[in-house]
């Protein structure tokens, strides 16, 4: 339950008061506002907490209009909550090998929604955490160790294209080098190590990851398309190389040595031996 205000006390939601049922929901599923989301995730049953929540993790920098009152833009928000009840999720080593999968299974999917509504940070969260529930081989049985192994190797390339689109090219190799470790034919392995090496500026690394995912494919169209893209940084970074080449190795200009003489002047017999001083 909670009652939600602003600093000046006007409320502009009211949640599990007058007979209404409380607000039921999953952490990190954005349901709610981010500190409001945290903060519940730290409490016990029964607990009753103040819980202030700047603009970056509340309703942002835009008016948002409720049911009982807008939110100016960037507005501190409060909230009083009560924590009636939850239910924690089973830990890992609670679980026998079929409910670790399952659970895999379903944190990849939502990982799946998530990168497809391009929150890419928050999918990364839920592939780790599908690997988290199948990494332990020894655990599986033969057919339910293929099982695993696959959503292990899914996972991976999943949490690497995420890492692309977060400009977290090493992650994004590190990744695919675990794919590649099991099944090193792996196309789409390859061709996203490929990706990240260009990024990264490995472009004979990235040559070689193509080189191979075409003797695999030969007509893959995506890997076809990179191998295009490599060629035209590669022509960009040898005319830049050249270009830095020849300005290092470039022959320096002379210039003529020119002597100037300083004229020679005698001084008369009242000068001589005198120091001159400027005032």
């Amino acid at each position: 339950k909670y009652t939600a205000r602003l600093v000046d006390g006007t409320i502009f939601e009211k949640i599990g008061f007058d007979g209404n049922e409380p607000l039921k929901f999953v952490v990190d599923e954005e349901k709610v506002v981010a500190g409001l989301d945290r903060a519940v995730a730290t409490m016990r049953k029964g607990e009753l907490a103040i819980v202030t929540v700047q603009p970056d993790y509340g309703y942002g920098s835009t008016e948002v209009r409720q049911e009982l009152a807008a939110i100016p833009a960037s507005s501190v928000v409060v909230y009083e909550v009560e924590m009636v009840d939850f239910t924690k999720e089973k830990s890992s080593w609670e679980m026998n090998s079929k409910e670790k999968i399952e659970v895999a299974v379903k944190k990849k999917e939502e990982g799946n929604l998530l990168f497809k509504c391009g929150k890419h940070q928050k999918a990364v969260k839920r592939y780790a955490k599908a690997v988290d529930y199948v990494a332990e081989d020894g655990f599986f049985g033969d057919d339910e160790q293929m099982l695993a192994k696959a959503l292990r190797v899914s996972c991976w390339l999943n949490h690497a294209a995420c890492s692309l689109k977060l400009n977290n090219y090493e992650e994004a190799v590190t990744l695919c080098s675990k794919v590649l470790a099991i099944d090193r034919h792996n196309i789409k392995g390859l061709y996203r190590r490929a990706q990240a090496f260009i990024e990264t500026e490995e472009l004979y690394l990235s040559e070689l990851d193509i080189k191979k995912a075409l003797e695999v494919d030969p007509h893959n169209r995506e890997v076809r398309s990179l191998q295009n893209t490599l060629k035209q940084v590669q022509s960009k970074s040898n005319k830049r190389d050249a270009k830095l080449y020849a300005n290092m190795f470039a022959p320096r200009r002379k210039f003529s040595s020119v002597v100037t003489k300083r004229p020679k002047v005698e001084k008369s017999e009242n000068e001589e031996g005198s120091d001159c001083f400027a005032n």
